[in-house]
């Protein structure tokens, strides 16, 4: 297989040299991705949005709970982080969910579960919650698989099953269809903005999103597809596939995209976000660096740095290594969002 990745992989990169070559790579690649991704195959409906109850956190933060319909009788609950100065001038994120967390819980900082306490912990998981302490508004979704999206519910009874997701059922389900479970999580990203964006209390210029692992991918992919994304911070999801995803290959299957590979590689993926503001993070000892560790990341950075610099932003990338294990950082986030917002 690594001879198969060696002679076929990323044989739709970017081989040209000005700007104008580059616009054109980008739209011709966006759309290779949207079939790849079996968006086309994905059902638009309203999205009948339903709230419910409404909690203050310290702070003067309120935490709302909301579900929207994703696709006909699909519906995806996710809690809306409201600092309480926000305003026409306040600048909404969407905060998709990794693994690990129990979805929407661990990102919106809903520490009353102990389990989900500890991720908060371990993984300094509740970066919606930090980003409205910030000033930002924040969605916190539960994507297909987590929460109380969980395929079954009863794994919700135990508390180790409930932190986990369910990306393999939905694989074997949506993949033989030409949908992989990573276009459902863009599809579903793209209708909470479509929520964020007719919502009369925020900025209508400027959308971000954030997300750590599986939500770094979940980042990812939103960013480089919808252009509503003016903003965008991936932790702990920039590496190349062949380390990371094909030595690796016991990771999630959210991760695998059929025929992907034979076209691009992260770092292709990650520069179709350029020029809007990027900040990549990575931490050292991650495991899924793969095992040559921080060079597999630099290299997908470079193929976006290139990017950037080609369409005479650099300074709108941001790549910020921080020491330790797979875990998400957040303190710089203050400083680095002013810096990408401002530039």
């Amino acid at each position: 297989m690594l001879r198969k990745f060696n002679r076929h992989a990323r044989q739709s990169r970017f081989t040209g040299s000005t700007a104008e070559e580059w616009t054109i790579w980008r739209d011709h690649t966006r759309k290779l991705l949207r079939d790849l991704l079996g968006l086309d195959k994905m059902e638009l409906c309203p999205l009948t949005p339903v709230r419910g109850e409404k909690e203050l956190l310290p702070g003067g933060i309120t935490r709302e709970y909301w579900r929207v319909q994703v696709e006909p009788e699909v519906w995806m609950p996710f809690y809306l982080l409201i600092p309480a100065d926000a305003g026409a001038g306040t600048i909404p994120f969407l905060c998709p969910p990794g693994h690990q967390g129990a979805g929407k819980y661990t990102v919106a900082g809903v520490d009353r579960y102990g389990a989900v306490a500890e991720k908060i912990q371990f993984y300094s998981y509740d970066y919606g919650l930090q980003l409205a302490r910030l000033g930002y508004v924040a969605l916190c979704p539960d994507c297909r698989g987590f929460g109380e999206r969980r395929e079954s519910l009863e794994d919700t009874r135990d508390p180790a099953a409930a932190l986990k997701g369910d990306c393999y059922w939905l694989a074997h389900m949506g993949e033989p269809l030409g949908i992989p479970v990573a276009g459902m999580l863009t599809w579903d990203l793209m209708r909470a903005a479509d929520f964020l964006r007719q919502d009369e209390r925020w900025a209508y210029d400027k959308l971000g999103c954030l997300g750590f692992s599986g939500g770094g991918m979940q980042t990812l992919w939103l960013a480089a597809l919808d252009e509503r994304i003016t903003c965008a911070v991936i932790s702990g999801y920039l590496y190349g596939y062949r380390d990371s995803l094909l030595l690796l290959n016991r990771n999630c299957s959210c991760n695998y995209v059929p025929r992907l590979w034979e076209h691009v590689d992260m770092g292709d993926i990650a520069s179709l976000i350029a020029p809007q503001p990027l900040l990549i993070q990575s931490c050292r000892e991650d495991r899924l660096n793969g095992p040559r560790g921080l060079q597999n990341v630099e290299e997908q950075v470079q193929i976006v740095r290139e990017a950037y610099e080609r369409l005479g932003a650099p300074e709108k990338l941001l790549h910020e290594v921080s020491e330790g294990p797979h875990r998400w950082h957040g303190e710089h986030l203050a400083e680095n969002l002013r810096t990408l917002l401002r530039s």
